[in-house]
C-alpha cells in the first residue's frame, strides 16, 4: 500500500534520545541557576576575592556556560543516538530484508538472529517459524495440485481414449462404451466432490453443532456393513457417550472415510474391523483398527498425504480416489484435534482421532446429514 514518505525510525529515535538528553541536562542547569538566583536584588553586591559580583554579573556568566553545556549535550545526544539507534535497529533491518525476500517468493531464506532472547529476537524466531510453514504449505499445495490435475486428467484422457475407439470402431457395443464411461464420469466426479470437501475443510468454513461421536460412529458403520458383508468381513462397535462439537456432516465422511478404508484395505473372508469410542480427560477419541497386511512404519506416517495410496493397499474395487484419510485429516485440524496411525504388529492399522470434548447437554441425539 502507498505512504507518503516520513521520518525514519532511526532519525525518530535519535532526535527522541538528544532530545531527552537536552531536557535532563537543562533540568539541573535550571535548578541550580534558581538556586543562586532566588531572592538577590539586582543591586546586590558580593565579594569572591578580588572580584566584586552581583546577580546580573552572575547571569551573564551563567547562561554562556549553560548554553555550552546545552548545546554540547544537543551534538552529543544526536550522534550518540544515531549510532545507538542504529545498533538497536540492525536486527530489526534483518527482519524487514527476510520479509522483503519472502514477498519476492524467497521462502527458504531464515533470520537466525543471533544473541540472548529478547522481543527483537523473539520477533525474529517468530518469523522463522512462519517461514518454515509457509514454505512447508506451499510445497504442499504445489505438490497437491500437480498430483489433483494427474488425477484429474487420468479419467479425461480414458474418456477421450474410449471415444475414439468407438468412432474408428462402428462395430463396438454401444453399451459397453455408455458403462466405462458412467464409470469414468464417476470417478471424476467422486474425485471433484472430495476436493471439494478438502478445500471446504481446510478453511474451516463450517457450523459447528454438538454432536455425539459414538452415534455418528453407528450410523457410518451402518452404512458401509453391506459392503463389509460382501467382502466377509466382521464389524464391531462399542463405546459409550462421546459428546463434541462441530460439523455433524464432516465428522460423519471422517468417520465414513475410516471405516471405508479399514473394510477396503483388509483380509477379505477373514478380517475385522473394530470401531470405539471413549472419553477421558477433556479429549473423546474415535479408534478404527482393522486386520490387514503388515504395514512398513516408515510408510504410515505418509498415509494421510493427497493421492497417496500404496500399492500394497489398493485394490480393484473401491480403491476411492487417494483423498480419503487427507480428507480426514483435514477434518480433523478442522476441528482442532489430532490424528495418529499406528500399525498392528499383527497386520493392519490402528487409526485414533482425538478432539476436544463438548458437553453433554444439549447434544444432538440424532442422526447426521451425510455429507
Amino acid at each position: 500500500m502507498g505512504r507518503a514518505p516520513g521520518l525514519s525510525v532511526r532519525l525518530k529515535l535519535t532526535l527522541s534520545y538528544a532530545g531527552f538528553l537536552v531536557v535532563a541536562g537543562l533540568v539541573p542547569l535550571g535548578a541550580v541557576g534558581v538556586y543562586y538566583m532566588r531572592g538577590l536584588p539586582d543591586d546586590a553586591i558580593y565579594s569572591t576575592g578580588d572580584f566584586l559580583v552581583n546577580r546580573s554579573a552572575i547571569v551573564r556568566s551563567f547562561t554562556p556556560v549553560a548554553a555550552l553545556v546545552l548545546a554540547f549535550l544537543l551534538v552529543f545526544g544526536l550522534v550518540g543516538g544515531w549510532l545507538l539507534a542504529g545498533r538497536m535497529l540492525a536486527p530489526l533491518t534483518r527482519i524487514t530484508d527476510a520479509a522483503r525476500r519472502a514477498t519476492a517468493g524467497s521462502l527458504s531464506h531464515r533470520i537466525r538472529l543471533p544473541g540472548r532472547a529478547d522481543e527483537l529476537r523473539e520477533l525474529a524466531d517468530a518469523f522463522d517459524t512462519m517461514l518454515v510453514r509457509l514454505e512447508a504449505h506451499v510445497a504442499e499445495q504445489r505438490r497437491f495440485a500437480a498430483n489433483a490435475s494427474h488425477e484429474l486428467r487420468t479419467p479425461l484422457a480414458v474418456a477421450r481414449t474410449l471415444l475414439d475407439v468407438a468412432r474408428t470402431d462402428p462395430t463396438r457395443d454401444p453399451a459397453e462404451l455408455v458403462d466405462r464411461l458412467h464409470l469414468v464420469n464417476t470417478r471424476a466426479i467422486d474425485l471433484t466432490e472430495a476436493l471439494l470437501l478438502l478445500s471446504r475443510a481446510d478453511q474451516r468454513s463450517f457450523p459447528r453443532e454438538r454432536v455425539d461421536l459414538s452415534l455418528i460412529a453407528e450410523e457410518a458403520v451402518e452404512t458401509l456393513l453391506p459392503l463389509a458383508e460382501r467382502r466377509g468381513l466382521a464389524v464391531e462397535t462399542a463405546g459409550d457417550l462421546a459428546p463434541a462439537t462441530g460439523s455433524p456432516a464432516l465428522l460423519l465422511q471422517m468417520t465414513t472415510n475410516l471405516v471405508h478404508n479399514a473394510i477396503v484395505h483388509n483380509l477379505a473372508g477373514q478380517g475385522t474391523v473394530w470401531v470405539t469410542t471413549a472419553v477421558h480427560a477433556g479429549t473423546v477419541t474415535l479408534t478404527v483398527e482393522n486386520t490387514g497386511d503388515e504395514l512398513p512404519p516408515d510408510v504410515v506416517p505418509t498415509l494421510v498425504e493427497p493421492f497417496r495410496r500404496g500399492t500394497d493397499r489398493v485394490r480393484a474395487d473401491h480403491a476411492g480416489v487417494g483423498l480419503g484419510l487427507a480428507i480426514v485429516g483435514s477434518i480433523v485440524r478442522a476441528h482442532d484435534g489430532t490424528l495418529d496411525l499406528v500399525p498392528r504388529p499383527s497386520g493392519g492399522l490402528r487409526v485414533t482421532v482425538r478432539l476436544p470434548a463438548g458437553v453433554t447437554e444439549g447434544i444432538h441425539r440424532r442422526r447426521s446429514p451425510a455429507a
